[in-house]
């Protein structure tokens, strides 16, 4: 498949294999990008600014409207294609491409609202006699760096609210997983004028460094790992960057609570995706009251999940993103065993499968749970008290979402205001996530907000004008 420059396939001297995680299959290849074409994509993304902001809301909107029926059209196809590049079973694909939709219609209608304010000057001294209202303007052109996990939904997650704020989009799609994303980009470019968005693949050490470094880009939205983030940050000098860093995010189980709904948010939280999922639950600390019988059930739970070809539909869990991915996972879990943790139930690899495991006898500072462990895992820690629990989940670098099953809200209300994290479900687990909420954590899980109003906001500038009635 080709990059899309300035509404025209661009190809490159050399290329990459997009490997089915499944089969060893090669899929298709992708061109690796060189400066150059890095470049040609960042001049046609400013050339196509002026055709983009001289558009009403009215038309973009519609226009989202319209890629929302492209994709429903294609919503089979493209939740092929995801399974082919990322081993996820063909249901959870499904569940993707469905929210991708939800997504892309929240943008198009944020599209017809975003709207500036009148400000009282004369609350402020010597403003009387003003008029001041204000405006929100478009950046000018964003770079999306998206993940190879959700790679539909989280790239329309960036692109979606930066076209209905009226600016250009360059996407560097990801390297394990680009071929959804670059589908999904001409669609959108079958709406837009040629060079509203533009697809770059190649090593983001090499293309997204370029973007980020680069004076013509307005704007960085990122999801990936801190170190990446770190960096992007440090390179961005004066743009407005969203980042979002993935999260070690807890489940916390109190004596009082519904076992069956616990064990349920861990069976959809741990394994969601085969764990590849940043808000995904990485350590449920339980209390001691409890804790046998919850660790029972879900091991019982656990020992249901069916594991295999990712096109079944009855298939539970299927592959990681890579073998090298899984034997990460293994090493990890590994480790923690030699360290005294016990493997109640899975805990083996094979190629790019690791089994759905529950691991017991964990402590707060073992990598497992200190790390974000990518990969189907649920790690058990034993508590004593509220505190305790409180405590191991703030320790960490990290503060995307968390989830606290308790019937007493007190500590519900406890758990709310004391966790460091963006977001605290109560009764739920960490996973959950409807696309219309504020989304993006504390700490080094990142800045700035997903969720497309929020997006929306991330993606403009606030100018004010002032009339001076008196003169």
């Amino acid at each position: 498949m080709e990059m899309l420059i300035n509404g025209e396939h661009v190809s490159d001297m050399d290329t990459s294999d997009v490997i089915n995680p499944y089969t060893g299959e090669v899929i298709d290849t992708v061109p690796i990008s060189h400066l150059n074409n890095v470049d040609n994509a960042i001049e046609a993304a400013n050339n196509a600014k002026a055709s983009l902001q001289e558009m009403s809301a009215f038309k973009i909107s519609n226009k989202l409207f319209n890629v929302v029926e492209k994709l429903k059209e294609n919503r089979e196809d493209f939740a092929l294609l995801l399974t082919k590049e990322i081993g996820k079973p063909i249901s959870e694909s499904y569940v993707e491409l469905d929210r991708s939709i939800e997504t892309l219609k929240l943008a198009a209608e944020e599209a017809k609202r975003i709207y500036g304010e009148s400000v009282p000057l004369d609350a402020g001294l010597n403003g009387k006699g003003f008029f001041a209202f204000t405006q929100k303007l478009p950046l000018g052109v964003v770079a999306a760096i998206t993940p190879f996990n959700y790679p539909l939904n989280l790239t329309i997650h960036k692109i979606a609210p930066a076209i209905a704020a009226k600016n250009t989009v360059i996407i560097k799609p990801p390297t394990d997983a680009p071929l959804t994303v670059m589908k999904f980009a001409e669609l959108v470019n079958e709406e837009f004028p040629a060079g509203v968005i533009n697809t770059i693949t190649g090593y983001g050490s090499e293309v997204g460094d370029a973007l980020v470094a680069s004076e013509k880009i307005d704007k960085i939205t990122f999801t990936g790992s801190v170190t990446t983030g770190l960096v992007i940050s440090q390179r961005a000098g004066m743009k407005k960057v969203t980042l979002e860093l993935g999260g070690n995010d807890p489940l916390i189980v109190l004596d009082d609570a519904d076992v069956d709904a616990a064990v349920k948010g861990v069976i959809n939280g741990a394994y969601l995706n085969a764990g590849q999922v940043c808000m995904g639950v990485k350590r449920i600390i339980v209390q001691e009251g409890i804790y046998e019988e919850f660790k029972n059930k879900l091991v019982e739970e656990t020992s249901k999940i069916k594991m295999g070809d990712p096109m079944d539909k009855t298939t539970q869990l299927g592959t990681l993103i890579s073998e090298k991915a899984a034997k990460q996972v293994e090493e990890t879990v590994n480790n923690a065993v030699k360290g005294g943790a016990e493997i109640l139930i899975g805990g083996k690899r094979d190629n790019a499968f690791y089994e759905a495991t529950v691991i017991d006898n964990v402590t707060p500072e073992m990598d497992l749970v200190v790390n974000e462990t990518f990969g189907p895992v649920a790690p058990l820690i034993k508590v004593k008290t509220v505190e305790e629990a409180i405590q191991i989940a703030n320790a960490t670098e990290y503060g995307l979402q968390s989830g606290v099953f308790t019937q007493n809200y007190r500590n519900a209300l406890r758990c709310a205001n004391e966790i460091e994290s963006g977001t605290v479900f109560i009764n739920k687990q960490s996973t959950f996530r409807t696309d219309n909420m504020p989304f993006g954590g504390f700490k080094n899980s990142g800045c700035g907000k997903e969720g497309i109003k929020y997006a929306v906001e991330e993606m403009t500038r606030t100018k004010l004008i002032g009339l001076n009635l008196r003169s």
